[in-house]
């Protein structure tokens, strides 16, 4: 499928993601890294690189890199190389930070998203192991800055894109489903306003079939909202420039959301500007096969492997498994409520529709919803044994919802939602309605269908709502038939 276009421009777009690490300590030493602490209170002598202090790798924190890889289907390096990244900033105070460089951790994989109803696929560079650096911190009120280390060392995962991406919606979803997958295997607790979940965009535009064009990055977009705004406007400024015969230059910018605008923060640095060399204090990070088949037999059933079985073993269409599977408490209450009714296409519909509604509504996640996996099972097994219709379901759902009652039988009889089954009544109620409307009759045997539906409307209204949909069709076909 072609790339959509704005004003005749192609948006292309690459992610620079940095996944804080759910480690107890740094990278390179025993320092916390708790969220939270007074300033420089979790800055040890080798977060501040003293003299005469050595960096010792953090086990867990390659083993939450393992994880990722076996996550994305990526490549796993047997050895990689920690390289230093010299640049100087005043929340550096080594004045170099450790990264890696030519030989990530982790390298290649793809992530896979749909956007509404169309899959989408974005590969991935490379994920890397690296160390975040301090805070700056200005108060304007005084004049002041300070410099707060308690970051300084904390164990970052940058996880890099090709430039596959096309719109700023098809940035945040992928944005979406790479934080489902790292807080699903437990490497990240996905805190985007505490700063564990940080993305850059890389954002340029192109006529189709020009060359890429100057890209600019947008800093540390800590909300999906404000990353699909900061995009957005980026693409419209970049399009302005170049139809008015400026030329993009390379920058990284930052957006502010009181005003919506992006705005230059520096000239855009290349690899060349930070001479990277290999760190002598580390030594090549050695991966073994064992190591990863360890990791691997930890880990719980991915996102996309329980999407696959829900496609085979509940016979669900893939976009429905995928979307049942943004969040490991939306998968097992779909599987408990299919499981106990044994409808799970219904289950489904339920929940994607009616009770993730109500959810997004009050802003609630799923485990917090007043109605149960096995209220919902009872409820759907009601509309699948004919006990009720769709439209009586949902006035138990409310009922459920609400706290009226817990017990969907005793909704359902407390306000006689039971569909009329009885053929022998409902056929004299058809009967009755087809007495009193010739015209419809004569126009439904003449070929309008309409008249048809204007039949079984009145059929509804004469059993107060109470007649079974399908039954209706079939008795009332069969007598305007015959």
């Amino acid at each position: 499928m072609s790339a959509k276009l704005i004003h005749g421009y192609e948006v292309v777009i690459g992610f620079e993601t940095h996944a804080q690490l759910a480690t107890q300590s740094k990278i390179f030493s025993r320092s916390p890294t708790a969220f939270g602490a007074e300033p420089n209170t979790q800055a040890s002598p080798v977060d501040l690189a003293l003299p005469g202090t050595l960096p010792v790798m953090n086990r867990k924190a390659v083993e939450c890199a393992i994880k990722l890889g076996l996550a994305l289907g990526s490549h796993i390096a047997p050895e990689s190389i920690f390289a230093r990244k010299n640049y100087f900033y005043p929340d550096l105070p080594k004045g170099y930070q450790i990264s890696q460089f030519e030989i990530p951790v982790v390298q290649g994989g793809e992530v896979s998203f749909f956007l509404g109803d169309e899959k989408k696929t974005v590969r991935l560079v490379r994920a890397h192991l690296e160390e975040d650096a301090g805070k700056s911190l200005h108060e304007d009120f005084i004049g002041q800055s300070g410099i707060d280390l308690n970051r300084a060392g904390t164990p970052l995962l940058e996880i890099v894109t090709e430039p596959d991406i096309r719109s700023s919606e098809e940035a945040v979803a992928y944005a979406k489903e790479l934080h489902k997958i790292v807080t699903w295997i437990g490497i990240c607790d996905g805190n985007m306003q505490e700063g564990s979940f940080r993305c850059d965009a890389n954002v340029s535009v192109r006529k189709p079939g020009a060359p890429l064009g100057t890209r600019r990055e947008i800093k540390n977009l800590n909300s999906f909202k404000f990353m699909q705004q900061a995009i957005d406007y980026e693409i419209r400024w970049q399009i302005e420039q170049i139809e008015d015969g400026h030329a993009i230059q390379q920058a990284t910018v930052l957006f502010d959301p009181d005003t919506g605008e992006t705005r230059a923060m520096r000239t855009k640095e290349d690899a060349a500007d930070y001479r990277y060399f290999p760190d002598p204090d580390l030594p090549p990070l050695q991966i073994s096969q064992a190591w990863i088949d360890e990791q691997r037999a930890q880990m719980a059933e991915l996102p996309r492997t329980m999407a696959a079985r829900f496609v085979a073993d509940y016979g669900l269409p893939e976009y429905d498994a995928t979307t049942l599977t943004q969040s490991k408490a939306m998968a097992a209450y779909f599987e408990a409520t299919a499981k106990a009714c044994g409808q799970a296409k219904l289950a489904s519909n339920w929940i994607m529709g009616e009770l993730s509604r109500r959810l997004n509504a009050g802003e609630t996640g799923i485990e917090s919803a007043p109605v149960t996996a096995a209220q919902l099972a009872a409820m759907i097994a009601r509309i699948a044994d004919g006990t009720i219709s769709n439209n009586a379901a949902k006035q138990v759902f409310d009922a459920l919802w609400t706290g009226e009652s817990a017990d969907v039988d005793a909704i359902i009889e407390a306000k006689g939602l039971k569909q009329m089954n009885d053929s022998g009544a409902l056929e004299k109620i058809i009967d009755e309605v087809i007495a009193a409307n010739a015209d419809n009759v004569a126009q439904f045997r003449a070929g309008k269908d309409k008249a048809f539906n204007a039949l079984v409307g009145q059929i509804m209204k004469a059993s107060k709502g109470k007649a079974n949909p399908q039954q209706v069709n079939d008795l009332l076909r069969a007598k305007l038939a015959a």
